[in-house]
C-alpha cells in the first residue's frame, strides 16, 4: 500500500512522465499535423519542430503535411475533410482570425469551428528592405515612401497572411500608397525581396535574419510594441509609428466534436513538448520564443482578441 500511494503521488506531481502510457492508448496509427503555409516558413519550421517534440509523447508518429493556399483556408478545409477521430492537427497562425473576413466563402468559423489546445510559439517580425533602397532607418524610409507613392512596391504571403496584414497595418499608420504585391508563400515574396524585384517585406526573423547578417537584406526595424531580442539593435516600428504592434504566433487546433480522450492526449503532449528544454531551444534557434500561458484556455482567449482586432482592418481592404 505504501508502495501504491507513492506511486500515485508521483504521478500527480509528474503528469507529463505517465503521458506516453495515456496517449499510446489512444492511437494506433500515425497522427497528421496539417500546416496551411510553405515549406520554410516559420510556421512549418515551427510545427515541424511541434511534431517531433510531441512524438515522445504520442507514442506515434506525426506527419506535418503542407496544405497551402487562399490565406490557409485550402489547409483549413482539408483540416475539416479529415475523420473527426481526433488523428489530425491543424496548426494555424495570424492568418487564421481572418480566413472568414477575407475569404467570406470559406464555410469555416475561426472560433466555433476549430479548437485551440495549445499556444505554441510567438515572435516579432522584422522589417527589411533591398539594398538599393536608399533608406537605413524608418525616418528615411518613410520619406522614400511617400516621395514614391504606389511605386513602391512590398511583397506579401497571400491575403490575410500575417505579413500582408503586417504591410496593411504600415500603410494605414503611415499614410503611404506602397503596392503590396501577393505571392503564393513568404519565402517566395522574399525570393523576389532578394532579387530587387520587391523594395521591402516585413516578414519573420527565421526568414530575414540570416539574410541580415549576410548583409543581403537592410534591417530597419521589428513589429514588436518593443525592441527585441531576436533582433537586436532594431527599434520597433512604433517608434515613428505610435499604435504598430504585430506579434506572429502559432496555435495547435484539434475540431470540435472529436474524442475527448483523444484531445486530452494531444494537448497533453503539446504542452509537454512547448515545456521541454531541448524544444525550447530549437525554437529559439529558429528565433521563436514559446508562450508564457501556453494553455488551451489562454490560447482560446487569443484567437478571440485577433478576430475582434483585425476584423475592422480586413473590412478596410477586402473589396466589396
Amino acid at each position: 500500500m505504501p508502495q501504491r500511494r507513492q506511486l500515485l503521488a508521483t504521478a500527480t506531481l509528474l503528469p507529463f512522465a505517465v503521458q506516453p502510457i495515456v496517449a499510446r492508448a489512444q492511437f494506433t496509427r500515425p497522427l497528421r499535423m496539417i500546416i496551411p503555409v510553405g515549406v520554410a516558413g516559420v510556421t512549418d519550421v515551427v510545427g515541424r519542430i511541434l511534431a517531433e517534440g510531441m512524438q515522445a509523447q504520442i507514442g506515434q508518429p506525426i506527419i506535418p503535411e503542407n496544405v497551402v493556399g487562399a490565406g490557409s483556408t485550402v489547409g483549413a478545409a482539408a483540416f475539416h475533410r479529415a475523420a473527426n477521430d481526433g488523428g489530425t492537427m491543424f496548426i494555424g497562425t495570424n492568418n487564421h482570425p481572418v480566413m472568414r473576413a477575407v475569404y467570406p466563402n470559406f464555410p469555416h468559423d475561426p472560433v466555433t469551428d476549430f479548437v485551440p489546445i495549445a499556444g505554441i510559439g510567438r515572435q516579432p517580425f522584422v522589417l527589411a528592405v533591398h539594398p538599393d533602397v536608399p533608406a537605413n532607418d524608418l525616418p528615411a524610409l518613410l520619406a522614400w515612401l511617400r516621395a514614391q507613392g504606389d511605386r513602391a512596391n512590398f511583397g506579401s504571403a497571400n491575403p490575410g497572411a500575417t505579413n500582408h496584414l503586417a504591410g496593411e497595418l504600415f500603410k494605414q499608420l503611415s499614410g503611404t500608397q506602397f503596392t503590396i504585391v501577393p505571392y503564393r508563400t513568404a519565402a517566395a515574396a522574399v525570393q523576389d525581396l532578394l532579387a530587387g524585384r520587391m523594395n521591402f517585406s516585413i516578414d519573420s526573423p527565421t526568414l530575414m535574419m540570416p539574410l541580415i547578417r549576410d548583409g543581403k537584406l537592410k534591417p530597419i526595424a521589428v513589429t514588436s510594441a518593443e525592441a527585441s531580442a531576436l533582433a537586436p539593435g532594431l527599434p520597433p516600428i512604433a517608434s515613428a509609428l505610435p499604435g504598430y504592434d504585430l506579434t506572429a504566433w502559432q496555435v495547435l487546433f484539434t475540431r470540435p466534436g472529436g474524442p475527448e480522450e483523444a484531445r486530452r492526449a494531444i494537448s497533453a503532449a503539446a504542452l509537454a513538448a512547448v515545456a521541454d528544454p531541448a524544444v525550447k531551444a530549437r525554437l529559439l534557434t529558429a528565433n521563436v520564443e514559446t508562450w508564457a500561458d501556453p494553455s488551451a484556455e489562454a490560447a482560446a482567449r487569443h484567437i478571440a482578441a485577433e478576430v475582434a482586432r483585425w476584423a475592422p482592418i480586413v473590412a478596410r481592404i477586402t473589396p466589396g
